[in-house]
């Protein structure tokens, strides 16, 4: 299970100095650490995975290293196994497709479920609306649930874009879970936690989403990423995701994130 230990509470920017949490692993680009992917996923015999991914880091896409990030205080257990999260809430669409790998040998990692919570529009979160100044409707489950990866190691789950509150940047927290069992309800019960971390979002994608309803109605003053106390300026390394679309249309975010077993 995830070693939580060491990581901190979420805190406001005026704390000195960020967190940092476990080196976890994730698929990006640089050749600056092509060597570095080449030699953690090749053995003296290489699988066709490790010739897969010495071929991926020969066009751009390597394994580098990157951080847990904190839980913060808004997770809840026990949340809806959906693929759709949105619960009717208001916000431009957002598509998220996740991959999870495992760090050791750079595979897919299949029947992972990849679970998500992040603020609506106006910065509020499910079962603690008002603490961002808003008021409105609480039913305790929306923009939370999660989704098992498929055989490709694949999450693909449906949101709005994030809004923010007094403090942080927009983010969305992620956790990963192994051998989870889902209820007839639409639950899941047990597993390993073995990934906390977060998702953070493009500063021009995100000046043009403050500016459309209902975003703009937010009257939390916005907290950029180069103000904030968790994210720590390593692209996507740091959970950055890779955005496309537009304000009108809705975005797409893609991001492969590698865990430890």
């Amino acid at each position: 299970m995830t070693d939580t230990s060491h990581v901190p509470a979420e805190v406001p920017p005026n704390v000195p100095g960020r967190p940092v949490g476990r080196r976890t692993v994730l698929f990006g680009t640089g050749a600056a650490v092509a060597g570095l992917a080449v030699g953690a996923c090749t053995t003296s015999e290489p699988s066709p995975t490790a010739t897969a991914t010495a071929t991926a880091a020969a066009t751009g896409d390597v394994c580098t290293l990157t951080k847990e990030l904190t839980e913060g205080p808004y997770y809840l257990d026990g949340q809806l196994v959906r693929a759709d999260i949105t619960d009717g809430k208001a916000g431009i669409p957002l598509k998220l497709t996740l991959t999870v790998v495992d760090a050791g040998t750079c595979e897919p990692l299949p029947d992972a479920l990849v679970e998500l919570w992040h603020s609506d529009a106006l910065g509020e979160y499910s079962g603690f609306v008002g603490r961002n100044g808003h008021d409105e409707p609480d039913n305790g489950t929306f923009l939370r649930g999660g989704v098992l990866t498929d055989s490709s190691g694949v999450a693909a789950i449906t949101t709005v874009y994030p809004g923010w509150y007094r403090g942080r940047c927009i983010h969305i927290h992620v956790k990963v879970h192994t051998n989870v069992t889902p209820t007839s309800d639409g639950h899941f019960t047990g597993g390993q936690e073995i990934h906390t971390g977060q998702l953070f979002f493009d500063e021009k994608v995100t000046d043009a989403v403050a500016r459309v309803t209902p975003y703009s109605t937010n009257s939390v003053t916005r907290t950029t990423l180069a103000q904030d106390s968790i994210y720590d300026e390593g692209g996507a390394t740091s959970g950055l995701l890779t955005l496309s679309g537009t304000s009108s249309t809705g975005y797409t975010g893609t991001l492969t994130l590698g865990v430890e077993r």
